[in-house]
Order: structure tokens, then sequence, then C-alpha cells
């Protein structure tokens, strides 16, 4: 389970970071909203937890944006002893739920659980662009009625990509989605893959699904 965690708080971030990967999950780090969307909005992710109180852009505005966008991620808001008033209007404005510091990790995870339950039967499970079907629970992907063998590498790829239609990403969002932001890998990976991926998904179609856009990265135009 991929988790972005927002916390402009350097030690309590590196806290939850561990814990939460000593549990199995993957995690990104963000240090306020308009870094968190900017990881949301490539990233995948199966939840979010953000810290109300932070600097550029709080908590509130970031669920804000995240709901304007249609984003059906599940939120859980991290509040002061005092801040009622910042619960209320977030899950007014649609945060899934809400926990306050301190808390016990346990109860994170008992909180994680939760949301991540409700929400598993909204979740979009199926990623379409013209006549292409990616199944995210199969794994499968299938194009003009044909079933297309991938790699784990390139169906996250191709799951990126879908997820973010007609979105440009830029090599080093790619890289950051598929491989984590902590991780150093070259760019030119990225175009390897891309390679690998037009070969089984554009090639013998007249129509092409996989654009460059010169100087700036890869999209998926219907």
């Amino acid at each position: 389970m991929k988790v972005l965690v927002l916390e402009d708080d350097e030690g309590l971030a590196s806290v939850l970071k561990k814990r939460l990967v000593s549990n199995g999950f993957t995690v990104d780090l963000a240090q306020n909203g308009e870094e968190g969307l900017d990881y949301l909005l490539f990233g995948g992710y199966d939840v979010v937890i953000s810290d109300v109180m932070m600097p550029v852009m709080d908590g509130l505005g970031f669920l804000s944006a995240v709901r304007a966008k249609k984003l059906d991620v599940p939120v859980i808001l991290l509040t002061a002893l005092d801040g009622s008033g910042d619960v209320v209007k977030g899950l007014d404005m649609g945060a899934d739920d809400y926990i306050v510091k301190p808390f016990e990790f346990s109860e994170l995870l008992a909180r994680i659980r939760l949301v991540t339950r409700r929400n598993a039967g909204v979740r979009e499970n199926v990623l379409t662009a013209d006549d292409l079907t990616l199944d995210l629970a199969a794994r499968t992907a299938v194009r003009g009625g044909k079933q297309i063998p991938l790699s784990a590498r390139e169906f996250d790829l191709l799951a990126l990509l879908l997820r973010n239609k007609n979105i440009v990403l830029t090599r080093e969002r790619i890289c950051d989605g598929l491989y984590g932001a902590d991780e150093s890998v070259g760019s030119n990976t990225v175009d390897v893959y891309i390679r690998f991926l037009r070969k089984k998904i554009d090639d013998g179609f007249e129509k092409k699904l996989i654009h460059t856009v010169r100087g700036v990265g890869y999209t998926v135009k219907e």
C-alpha cells in the first residue's frame, strides 16, 4: 500500500515514515500542501495522511484542492488537541477521518485500515484510453480485444500515465512515481521503458496513445 505523508515537522515525518515502512507500506513525504498535491497528481497513492498546520498551503487548502480535482483518495487529517474547528471543517470538505496529536501509532494504523476498507469499493480499478483497458486488480492490459503481456514495471508505468491521461509528466515525475522520491534513478531509464511500452501498446495500431512532448516528458492522449 502506498502512503503520502504531509508533515512539516521533519522529526515527526521521519518517525512516521520509518514506522509505516516497517509495517509494509511504501511512503513518500511532503512538507506542505503544494508539494503534496504535486506528488498526489502522479503517484497513485492509496491513502494520504496530512497535517493541518503547514506553511505555503495548509492541510485544509490541500484537501480542498484534492476534492476540487475529484480525486477520491482517502485523506486522514492530523490535528492538534485544540483543533476541533479544523476537524469539523475538514470533514465537511471531504476528509475521511482525523487523528489528534499526540497519538499512538497503533491508532493511526487502525485509521488507515478503516478508511482504505471504506473506500475499497469506490476506488477506480479500471483505467482506459480509447480502446486500451488496464485492469489494476487483475493487472492485465487489453487493447483492441487483444491481451498484452506487460512486465511489472511496464504495467506500473502505463498505470501512471493513464491515471494522468492528457497530462504531460516529466521524466523526473515519472521516476518519482515508479521508484519513490528517495531513489536515484536516471531519466534515461524512463526513456527505455517508454520504448518497451510503445512496442507493446502502440505498434500495430493506427492510433498512437503514448506521445512525447519534446523537452518536457510523456503523456497518454485519447
